[in-house]
């Protein structure tokens, strides 16, 4: 007992421990609050609010006694009033805390501070309405009212509550705003931002979100019958804006929803009767019969049927035949059946020789490809070319001087150091008539596998510079007389040297025709043989605009996709057409182009010439993948201007980086050049580097720049950070997409400079990364020796340069001018059995806008000069030859009737005159 009295009075003798402390305390509107402590053990318990005693009066206390220990428990209450909290005007908040007492002293409370509790009625930041297509991103920006305590923010989409824990794809946590990843169609409709605290709650301006779907088109229809049923008409397919359609608002589809295209409908072919075929043999009836077909020509494409019989019969004996002679009538017709077929054999083993006599000739009728291997002297020239050392090895750096041939356009060599192997010696076969004959086609052309010249023969190739003067002056030079060579003033002039003067070149062509280029620029001209006439010359000129293009229209949609290219003289008259080059850099693998061909006009204003598309008669236009093949009559400037029609369309950009020490021999500079992919546009930057001494740092690229109005960016990574270092904030350089759409003269460049540690560092190695937003994307590898002075750096890149810019005569041209006038020949006169130009140029892949050699004097002439031009670098005759045989195989299945043989045998030429006409194209060589 004495033990319990001594624990309670050891705790009794303790300092007072709190069990309640007062708590922070809003004040609503008028409302007064309450202030509670509560202590153990404590005597007394007072208030004390902003350092001053609350009077004893304005307590309310409790008290009791714990049971177990016995200790006394106070708790004590206060009111504060809305009017004592602002009546207090301290530089804190209002506050108050407790002070209790025990028999060893006091202890204090927390402070506990007492605000009065508002939320003003304006938001700070309302959201704000907006439309974004399916997929992109939302975010609505909500900035609640002030208000003490501060407001929570809740989201409310058509009166609904809006939560993220349900939806992942919405978040909420950011600093009261709305944020919705990937837009869905679902997504749309009116938002409100909802702020509440104790006192009140807020709403914002609605905000109305519109998702849109942006239209695309479906895929084509068939193309529809042609609308006329003989003859040239149109046809059309189309297409719907409905994959997908376009909702709430979205754009609609770009572009054509129909699309024509001319069409031919075979015309009807009445038939015609055949011959009728011989008598038959007379029958025991005393009858005879013959036959005849409707093949002469066959009905075609729904035409009327032949009128007649097919069959006829007729009395053998003039009626005179009876029944009684009728065993010694079958002992006759057995005989004559008998003789009939003696006689049927041996016609069949004369017109069978005759057939395989006719076929060791070559014919309108009979073609064979064999004449491509060896009546066809593929002129290929072998160049030296020199592979790049520094690729490999990057402290081994040749020449500028040095040739180093860089894919692009042809080159002509000097002739003068080859050997010309001219079309194949002359076929004799009387002489030795124990030869085999390999090829109908070579026996035809007088050519033999076993016989052939080889003879030095004087060039007709002129130096760049060197024209051949022939009688008088002026553009057209009259006369056979003996040429002289003159020199004559420079005509290749460097645009980078003398201020954007036009790149030229000229040459002198005459009835022999021949081709002219202007040297790495990807641009040539070819002038058929027979095309000047003869007894004349024409000193011919091609020139490449090195000024701002003025080709495009007012619209501003239309780029330039190829240089402006000039060839004269303007007063120039020619009998066909010739074939000019021009290289241009749009990607043509799609049909995303509207490509056109411009001429300028003689007050320099520009007139559409045709739609690469469409069919033309004044000029033809063949696109390959790099480069445009025209055939055109009019001298003049011409251009390939492109307007883009969906942004898929893409141009090629060609990447290059050069290199270079600084003075100060610290700092290195990278050059990064994006210019248009053609050999014209990459010979401006070539010139500029070589006047500065740059050295390529890796193999020039091609970047596929697409028409979605996303930029270009360049950026330099994975510097040797211990080694080099860059200035900040300059290791990504961005052009604009119109910077780099609308380039066409001038090439785009940056820069980056590195400074290196110590002079010791010789060796950078990095990456240089050229890609568009949202597209694609090129790597450029630096590895390189840095030189430790001026004279040790040798510039990187070698351009091989063209002595010779023109080439005449037969040297020029891929297939041997007597073979292209048999192919002419053969093809040029119509055949009943469709064999023409038109199946020339079907099996050559030349088979669009027929139209146009239609009205040629010679369409395969003209057909053989576009091949020449689009085969002009590879020299392939593999093609032509694989036309010719397929030709043939085809020919050769019909040519059994006596009425082409005797076509082939009166058409074919005697072996002597073609031995006396291609010796005379020998000797004219010679001369």
């Amino acid at each position: 007992m004495k033990g319990s009295r001594d624990g309670l009075s050891a705790m009794s003798g303790t300092l007072p421990h709190f069990l309640q402390e007062p708590d922070d305390a809003y004040i609503v509107k008028s409302n007064p609050i309450k202030l509670r402590c509560r202590a153990r053990p404590a005597l007394q318990i007072f208030f004390k609010c902003n350092g001053e005693w609350v009077h004893q009066n304005q307590h309310t206390s409790l008290e009791h006694t714990e049971l177990g220990t016995g200790l006394k428990i106070r708790e004590v209450m206060i009111n504060v009033s809305r009017q004592q909290v602002e009546d207090f005007h301290g530089p804190e908040d209002y506050w108050c805390l407790c002070v209790a007492w025990s028999h060893l002293g006091t202890s204090k409370s927390r402070k506990a501070t007492v605000r009065i509790a508002y939320l003003r009625k304006n938001f700070e930041q309302e959201p704000q309405g907006m439309e974004v297509p399916i997929n992109g991103m939302i975010v609505l920006h909500c900035r609640p009212p002030e208000g003490v305590p501060a407001a929570e923010v809740e989201w409310l989409k058509n009166e609904e509550l809006v939560s993220s824990i349900e939806d992942i794809n919405i978040d909420t946590r950011a600093d009261h705003n709305l944020i919705i990843n990937e837009a869905r169609l679902s997504d749309s409709g009116n938002y409100t931002c909802l702020a509440s605290n104790i006192v009140a709650r807020r709403r914002s301006a609605t905000a109305t979100v519109i998702v849109f779907v942006n239209g695309g088109w479906s895929s084509w229809t068939d193309w529809s019958e042609c609308n006329i049923r003989c003859g040239r008409g149109v046809q059309k397919r189309t297409r719907t804006c409905t994959n997908p359609a376009p909702l709430n608002g979205g754009a609609f589809c770009e572009g054509m929803s129909v699309q024509k295209s001319t069409c031919t409908s075979p015309c009807p072919v009445d038939g015609g009767w055949a011959e009728w075929t011989m008598w038959s043999v007379c029958s025991s009836e005393c009858e005879r019969q013959r036959t005849r077909e409707c093949t002469d020509p066959e009905p075609k494409h729904g035409g009327r049927l032949c009128d007649g019989v097919a069959l006829d019969t007729d009395n053998c004996t003039g009626d005179l035949c009876i029944q009684a002679d009728m065993d010694s009538n079958n002992d006759v017709a057995l005989y004559s059946g008998l003789a009939a077929g003696v006689v049927t054999v041996v016609v069949l083993v004369i017109a069978l020789t005759l057939y395989r006599r006719n076929q060791s000739e070559y014919g309108v009728d009979v073609i064979d490809s064999s004449a491509l291997t060896g009546g066809f002297q593929s002129f290929s020239f072998k160049s030296a070319r020199q592979g790049n050392p520094l690729l490999m090895n990057s402290s081994m750096q040749p020449d500028l001087t040095v040739s180093r041939t860089y894919t692009g356009p042809i080159c002509f060599p000097d002739s003068m150091e080859k050997e010309l192997i001219p079309e194949p010696a002359l076929f004799d076969p009387l002489p030795d008539l124990k030869d085999k004959v390999h090829s109908s086609f070579m026996v035809s052309l007088g050519v033999s596998e076993r016989a052939e010249y080889h003879a030095k023969v004087p060039s007709q190739t002129f130096p760049r510079g060197v024209v051949q003067e022939i009688g008088g002056g002026g553009g057209t030079l009259g006369g056979r007389g003996k040429s002289q060579l003159a020199p004559v003033q420079p005509a290749l002039v460097s645009s980078m040297t003398t201020g954007k003067r036009p790149l030229r070149t000229n040459g002198v062509f005459g009835h022999g025709g021949g081709r002219l280029v202007v040297p790495n620029a990807g641009v040539s001209l070819l002038v058929p043989h027979g095309a000047i006439e003869e007894d004349t010359t024409w000193e011919l000129y091609m020139s490449i605009t090195q000024q701002d293009s003025s080709a495009l229209s007012d619209e501003g949609q239309e780029i330039l996709l190829s240089p402006e290219v000039t060839y004269g003289p303007p007063g120039l008259t020619l009998s066909c057409p010739v074939a000019l080059t021009i290289a241009h850099c749009a990607d043509v693998s799609s049909e995303d182009w509207n490509i056109k061909l411009k001429r300028q006009a003689q007050d320099n204003s520009w007139e559409e010439v045709m739609t690469v598309e469409e069919e033309s008669t004044a000029c033809y236009c063949l696109l390959d993948t790099q480069c445009c093949h025209l055939l055109v009559e009019r001298p003049g400037c011409y251009a390939l201007v492109g307007e883009a029609l969906t942004q898929a369309a893409g141009k090629r950009l060609r990447l290059a980086a050069f290199g270079n020490m600084e003075p100060n021999f610290l700092n290195y500079s990278i050059r990064v050049y994006c210019v248009n992919d053609t050999p014209h546009a990459f010979q401006e930057v070539v010139s500029v580097e070589r006047g500065r001494g740059g050295r390529l740092l890796e193999e020039p690229k091609t970047l596929l720049f697409r028409a979605n109005s996303f930029s270009l960016q360049v950026s330099i990574q994975d510097i040797p950070q211990f080694l080099w270092s860059i200035k900040p904030f300059t290791t990504c350089q961005e052009f604009s997409f119109s910077q780099v759409w609308c380039s066409s003269q001038s090439p785009l460049q940056c820069a980056f400079s590195l400074e290196r540690y110590s002079p010791a560092a010789n060796q950078l190695s990095c990456k240089i990364s050229v890609r568009q937003v949202k597209g694609h994307e090129q790597i450029l590898q630096v590895y390189t020796t840095i030189a430790e002075s001026e004279k040790d750096t040798v510039p990187f890149f070698t351009q091989s340069d063209c002595t010779i810019t023109s080439q005449t005569g037969s040297r020029a041209f891929k297939i041997p001018l007597s073979i292209r006038q048999r192919i002419c020949a053969t093809f040029d006169t119509a055949n009943a059995k469709g064999k023409d130009w038109q199946l020339l140029a079907q099996k050559l892949h030349i088979d669009r806008n027929l139209g146009y050699f239609a009205r040629q004097t010679s369409p395969s002439a003209v057909i053989l000069s576009l091949w020449e031009a689009q085969h002009q670098e590879r020299g392939d005759l593999d093609s032509l030859a694989s036309a010719l045989e397929e030709i043939g195989k085809v020919q050769s299945k019909h040519s059994t009737s006596a009425d082409t043989l005797d076509h082939i045998s009166k058409t074919i030429p005697s072996s002597d005159s073609i031995m006396n006409r291609s010796s005379e194209e020998l000797d004219t060589n010679h001369t």
